[in-house]
């Protein structure tokens, strides 16, 4: 089953409520900072940490440089939870908007195919999703990996300038160590 981005303003994944937050200037060069203020407040117990760090990095990096376009005066705004069970974080940002989600699955799933019939000629055209506007170091990746890594989902507002994700982490018996 191939994963693909959804976009309704009334998923489950949105509601903000009981979350904490904080808000950022769209500082590319902060980016590690801005991450570490929310990783911070994971449980130390969660194993995938420095994957989830990596997540939370490429979300505030997407809001930073494609929705504020790096202006400084411009803010994006996170919300997030964690628990020993799971993860939640939702970020919006102050541009127009990602609108071409739909665009987005069509190449994700063509890319899926191509890995899964293991037709590595044709991957070659799926390597990276790029768009009018995408410069030499855009190429999809981050959506490529948080569709991955975000298990609960990836789902984005109408207007496409807000994320929010989701990832469960599995459940530790006493004596038992999951791997």
């Amino acid at each position: 089953m191939v994963k693909k981005i959804q976009q309704d303003d009334n998923h489950m994944l949105l509601v903000k409520n009981g979350m904490l937050n904080k808000e950022f200037p769209s500082d590319y060069r902060q980016i590690r900072y801005f991450t570490l203020m929310i990783a911070q407040k994971a449980p130390p117990g969660i194993k995938e940490v420095n994957l989830l760090e990596q997540q939370i990095s490429e979300l505030i990096k997407n809001a930073v440089k494609h929705g504020n376009k790096s202006d400084p005066n411009k803010r994006i705004k996170v919300w997030y939870s964690f628990s020993s069970l799971n993860a939640r974080i939702i970020i919006e940002d102050e541009g127009k908007g990602f609108k071409r989600i739909d665009d987005w699955n069509s190449f994700n799933s063509h890319r899926q195919k191509c890995l899964l019939d293991e037709d590595f000629e044709k991957l070659a055209e799926y390597v990276a999703y790029r768009t009018s506007e995408s410069d030499d170091n855009d190429g999809g990746n981050a959506l490529f990996a948080a569709t991955e890594y975000w298990d609960e989902g990836v789902v984005f507002n109408r207007k496409g300038n807000t994320v929010a994700v989701g990832k469960r982490f599995p459940k530790k018996r006493p004596g038992i160590e999951i791997a």
